[in-house]
């Protein structure tokens, strides 16, 4: 995920061939937030109340104590970062939503059908949800009861769920789901999440945003297959992650039918109501895209005193034509494209700044596509993250390295591809660039604690310390190491640990010294002598300033 300041259009100067050209914000890029709750976001907002809830018509019920060997899930999977995301005690097959959304009144009214698995002797068991009212809920069609407090829904089914037993959860609920908004310094938010635009929806989050607008075991860990039912205004479009299976009309509403069978973390999963001007059609070799551009994207300049100026419509389009051609790069350097569709979303909303993996089908921020080259870099990250994120997602949020590392270097090795500067050039830029004093090498990208998640130095230190394993173990083995981690762990998840542990089988090398210097350090790392003398030689970055709060 990226950001971009867009009240003033600011961008992060980043290097090629030892030039600067602007480059959009990352989400929370530099940001220090000051508390880990607001990484968490305001979807969350009172979590830490932990005050129960008794909303009209909820049926508070036993406790669920668990008696005769059977006992309530944990409320939380234990990520050291967030310990109360995600749930314990079953394991989420499908989830059906079926929702029906109303611009005007910004009102959602759903039905959540959730097929899980016990994974022990159950009791009780917890969902995220956040902010909406639920109605009623059923397990395997009996009527449970349940309770809530800001953010977990506890629900007690009628009989014990014996460990390997299937069962199916049946959630109504209805009201006007919540935003975040994240205060990144004076005078200067974003919205998150469940974001209303004036004519109809975005939901686009991380790390947490699903339990806005259904109940969720909301965790990377917890992956599932996903249909959405939706249905909304007939004058507007609804894209969704995955295939199209069909839409119907009914009066002054239609109904969409989306799927997306493979494995998805919960964060991922995505709802577009509005305007879009949409694009089906198949790369060269046969997989199905979905494109969807806002209108009007293609009236708005994005030199506005420029009659010249192309607009951001225009450039996303042409970007979103290069879609096919950068999956094949990546495929070449990676492994086969893990999903059975693909695409992009671009809505003209102003206050949407960021950019962010959302299986099968990104969404973007119009600020990305100022220029054709910036267009097509933020293409490529998000596309890398298809494979390092989504179908290997990360097993707790301290592992981000593995997802934002290497979609950063994505774009650098996209950028020797199109003889804008070579991966070594950047990474020489940056070293040379940033003095050992700086705070950027204080971040311990390894384990940078949820108040830099999303630092600065995630993304372009994470992207050197890839450049440094690939230095050390060769091109070759290099490769060798990312299909290897992109094929065995496809569609389920992965630790920084696993991937050293795969890189020094596949390299027959020992890297602890490598990996301890770059991911696990708070300081600059030093660089053996042949390296210094190169980096050393390069021109520093002209104007380097990477945006740090």
């Amino acid at each position: 995920m990226r950001t971009t300041r867009n009240p003033s259009r600011e961008s992060v100067q980043r290097v090629h061939s030892g030039l600067s050209v602007h480059r959009q914000r990352r989400w929370g890029l530099g940001i220090r937030r000051a508390r880990a709750a607001v990484a968490a976001a305001v979807l969350v907002a009172m979590t830490l109340l932990g005050t129960a809830l008794a909303p009209a018509g909820a049926s508070t019920g036993s406790a669920g104590g668990g008696g005769g060997g059977f006992r309530p899930g944990a409320p939380g999977v234990g990520d050291a970062y967030f310990p109360n995301y995600g749930n314990g005690g079953y394991d989420v097959r499908h989830y059906l939503l079926k929702v029906a959304y109303d611009p005007p009144t910004d009102r959602l009214t759903g039905v959540a059908t959730i097929s899980a698995t016990a994974t022990q002797n159950l009791s009780r068991f917890n969902l995220d949800f956040v902010g909406l009212t639920v109605r009623s809920i059923k397990v395997n069609g009996r009527a449970a009861s349940w309770s809530r407090t800001a953010h977990e829904l506890m629900v007690t089914p009628r009989h014990g769920l014996p460990k390997g037993h299937r069962f199916t959860t049946v959630v109504r609920y209805d009201g006007v789901p919540i935003t975040q908004q994240l205060v990144l310094g004076p005078g200067f938010t974003i919205e998150a999440g469940f974001i209303h635009p004036d004519d109809g929806a975005i939901v686009a989050g991380q790390p947490e945003v699903a339990a806005s607008w259904f109940p969720v075991n909301d965790h990377p860990i917890d992956k599932a297959s996903y249909t959405f039912v939706v249905t909304a205004p007939a004058g507007l479009q609804v894209v969704a992650n995955g295939r199209l299976l069909g839409r119907t009309r009914h009066g002054a509403k239609r109904t969409w039918v989306w799927n997306a069978p493979e494995p998805m973390a919960s964060y991922l999963a995505t709802v577009n109501i509005g305007q879009f001007d949409t694009h089906r059609y198949r790369t060269h070799d046969g997989l199905w895209m979905y494109d969807a551009l806002d209108p009007d994207l293609f009236d708005e300049a994005v030199g506005p005193v420029d009659p010249a100026s192309p607009t951001f419509g225009g450039i996303a389009r042409d970007s979103f034509a290069r879609q096919g051609e950068i999956l094949d790069f990546l495929e070449q350097r990676f492994s086969r494209y893990p999903f059975s569709t693909g695409g992009g979303i671009v809505d003209d909303y102003d206050n949407l700044q960021f950019a962010l993996e959302t299986q099968t089908r990104p969404i973007y921020s119009k600020y990305f596509f100022t220029t054709p080259a910036n267009g097509d870099s933020v293409v490529v990250h998000e596309l890398a993250h298809q494979w390092f994120g989504d179908s290997v997602a990360l097993a707790e949020w301290k592992h981000i390295w593995l997802n934002e590392g290497f979609a950063q270097y994505a774009e650098w090795l996209w950028s020797e591809e199109e003889g804008l500067g070579t991966a070594q050039e950047q990474f020489d830029a940056l070293y040379n660039g940033i003095p050992a004093d700086d705070p950027f090498w204080q971040v311990v990208i390894g384990d940078p604690g949820p108040e830099l998640l999303f630092d600065n130095a995630v993304y372009f230190r994470g992207a050197m310390a890839v450049h440094a394993l690939r230095l050390e173990v060769g091109g070759r083995d290099f490769f060798r190491i990312l299909h290897a981690w992109t094929t065995r762990r496809a569609s389920g998840n992965g630790t920084i640990p696993q991937f050293i542990r795969l890189a020094e089988r596949v390299s027959g090398e020992q890297l602890d010294d490598l990996f301890q210097a770059w991911l696990f350090t708070g300081s600059k790392p030093a660089l053996e002598t042949a390296a210094a003398a190169r980096v050393s030689a390069s021109p520093p970055a002209p104007s380097m300033e990477l945006m740090r709060r």
